[in-house]
């Protein structure tokens, strides 16, 4: 299973408490004005990396836990789920999830639900230039929530 990549972050604190391994996915629908990631709306950009590959470099850092964002994860949600599900089987690291659909679009379609069992906390909501709010840990605007799911 592959998952097109724009970049991947080592040893970040900026998403998500800690050192993380940031995966930054291509493309994303929602094109919230005032993006701080415009290039990734592009669903063609980046590379293809294939589960197994992000998997190794997730087990590379063993101090390092785990954050998908993007572009929004959850438009490739069944490779993201699988790759979220093989880290908590392998490594058991804490991984969080940004994406611009709400937690209850996300909750009401079941092929976007399927990744919840695997992820800690999901940062939701589109970005909101007219509540931006650069003095809220891990997130741009003040709609946007943090859920911790476990």
């Amino acid at each position: 299973m592959k998952i097109r990549i724009l970049d991947i972050a080592y040893e970040t604190m900026a998403d998500g408490p800690g050192l993380r391994t940031s995966i930054y996915c291509a493309g994303c629908a929602h094109h919230c004005p005032g993006c701080h990631n415009p290039q990734s709306w592009d669903f063609m950009g980046g590379r293809e990396m294939s589960v197994q590959e992000l998997l190794d470099i997730v087990k590379d850092d063993e101090f390092a836990d785990v954050t998908f964002s993007g572009g929004d994860p959850l438009y490739q949600v069944e490779a993201f789920t699988e790759l979220a599900r093989r880290i908590k089987e392998e490594t058991g690291k804490n991984i969080w999830c940004y994406t611009g659909f709400t937690y209850e679009e996300v909750l009401a379609d079941e092929r976007l639900s399927m990744i919840l069992p695997y992820i800690d906390t999901l940062v939701e909501g589109p970005f909101i230039l007219e509540l931006r709010n650069t003095d809220l840990p891990f997130r741009g605007s003040s709609n946007q929530r943090i859920i911790h799911l476990k």
